[in-house]
């Protein structure tokens, strides 16, 4: 549940890239609550308030959109496969709705309809073929999951020494360091 306090601080802050204010008193169109969605996972997370006024100085003016939170919940997540939580609460006597973006993950970036997008300024813009690349490639090759080709005889004795005696402690079976030098498992 977010605080009071908080909601008080995100009113005095400039709209950036994790803070995003929409009045949408009556109602909100949801292709573009996705795409705020969207721009602000690609941009670390964030919040959407729905109910505040864009400009400064912020004021609490109320929300009818998404009557039902959680099935908007829902169909964030039937639209983005992502779970992004929207939390309802009143502030001064007014409905407002909170609207909690978690970030991409490393290596990832979020779409819509094939759009992956980022936030410039006021507008959501797509983000460009460069710096796709450069989010695709922030987690490079799992190189523990490849064989390397090392063999027994690679291998430094006094490494495999303290390996055994490492192992006989943590296994509390003394006779593992006393096994042969060059011992393998398939001896």
């Amino acid at each position: 549940m977010t605080s009071a306090d908080k909601i008080e601080r995100w009113l005095s802050e400039p709209e950036g890239e994790r803070l995003e204010f929409k009045s949408a008193r009556n109602n909100y169109h949801f292709d573009k609550l996705v795409d705020y969605c969207v721009a602000l996972a690609n941009e670390g997370g964030g919040a959407i308030l729905l109910g505040v006024t864009d400009k400064r100085p912020r004021e609490v003016v109320g929300t009818g959109a998404f009557a039902e939170p959680g099935r908007t919940e829902a169909g964030l997540y039937q639209r983005l496969h992502h779970r992004i939580a929207i939390e309802e609460v009143r502030v001064k006597g007014k409905r407002l709705l909170i609207v909690h973006v978690p970030s991409r993950l490393a290596g990832t970036a979020w779409e819509h309809n094939g759009r992956y997008l980022r936030r410039a300024g006021d507008d959501l813009v797509p983000i460009p073929p460069g710096e796709l690349q450069i989010m695709f490639a922030e987690t490079g090759p799992d190189h523990s999951a490849q064989t390397c080709g090392a063999q027994l005889a690679d291998l430094a004795p006094e490494a495999l020494l303290a390996f055994r005696q490492r192992w006989a402690r943590k296994a509390a079976n003394p006779r593992i360091a006393d096994w042969p030098k060059h011992w393998r498992a398939a001896d």
